[in-house]
């Protein structure tokens, strides 16, 4: 089965929406991602629900290419969360037809934290958007065990997990908890590479993972011992950002290597 690939946003992080739609049809993506608020205060993002100029001339394009929105970024899930408060963002993904949503945990407590993630997951399911819980080792839904509790006690439809290789990698999550994930919780995943070795510290974990990650087959990560043991059908995210390689290389060529190194290595495990 031949797997969908869409090109993240952070790949192409200074990309806006319209010209992201453009970029990953050019370069034979099927879908592109878009980041509508940032993954940190001050952080790179395009509030398509504050600019309807750009929200049409990114739905026109997608409308002339034939290439659609997968994926969008991000809600961040705190303390004092409210899910209300995201009703533009998730109005403005409708219109955009996306089908997933990107979530990060930030509130430590865990009976909270869950409380308001199955709010939010009850809001986006009634925009036909599921929303995917991303564990990171830096955030309060630190691993992959963390997020499976949190999604089991939700338990709401269009809840998720999202599985990045990366992040999978660094938070010494379990190859054999991926196997319990139930299917309809798998709506993506993120592929990249990195050395077998990350940082020791949390800054350099955040300043790896948004900035300098590498191609699939470039580093030391089993993808293939990850991907196998999720869906064969499962799109794909490529996220790969590079702080070093990207300026140098230009959007166009960088989705194109990308793109081409996650279908090489999809091909050894499906």
């Amino acid at each position: 089965m031949k797997p969908v690939f869409s090109l993240a946003q952070l790949t192409a992080l200074d990309v806006p929406p319209p010209d992201m739609v453009s970029l990953a049809h050019r370069t034979g993506y099927d879908y592109a991602g878009v980041r509508l608020l940032p993954a940190a205060p001050g952080g790179a993002a395009y509030p398509l629900m504050n600019d309807p100029a750009m929200l049409r001339e990114t739905i026109a394009r997608m409308e002339d290419t034939g290439t659609r929105i997968f994926d969008l970024e991000m809600i961040r899930v705190g303390e004092g969360f409210k899910a209300e408060a995201f009703l533009p963002f998730l109005e403005t993904g409708a219109k955009l037809g996306a089908k997933a949503m990107l979530v990060a945990g930030d509130d430590a407590n865990e009976e909270r934290m869950t409380e308001s993630y199955a709010s939010l997951c009850d809001l986006a399911w009634k925009y036909g958007i599921t929303s995917d819980l991303e564990f990171m080792p830096w955030t309060a839904v630190k691993d992959l065990a963390s997020a499976l509790r949190i999604v089991r006690g939700a338990n709401r439809p269009g809840c998720g997990i999202l599985v990045d290789v990366l992040h999978f990698a660094r938070s010494g999550s379990k190859l054999e908890d991926l196997d319990g994930i139930p299917r309809e919780w798998l709506h993506y995943a993120q592929m990249c590479d990195g050395p077998a070795k990350g940082p020791d510290t949390v800054q350099g974990l955040i300043d790896a993972a948004r900035g300098d990650r590498l191609l699939p087959g470039e580093g030391e990560l089993d993808i293939a011992a990850i991907f196998s043991r999720l869906p064969a059908d499962l799109p794909i995210s490529m996220e790969i950002p590079s702080d070093r390689r990207y300026p140098v290389l230009g959007a166009d060529r960088w989705a194109a290597d990308v793109l081409a190194a996650g279908q090489a290595t999809a091909r050894t495990f499906r």
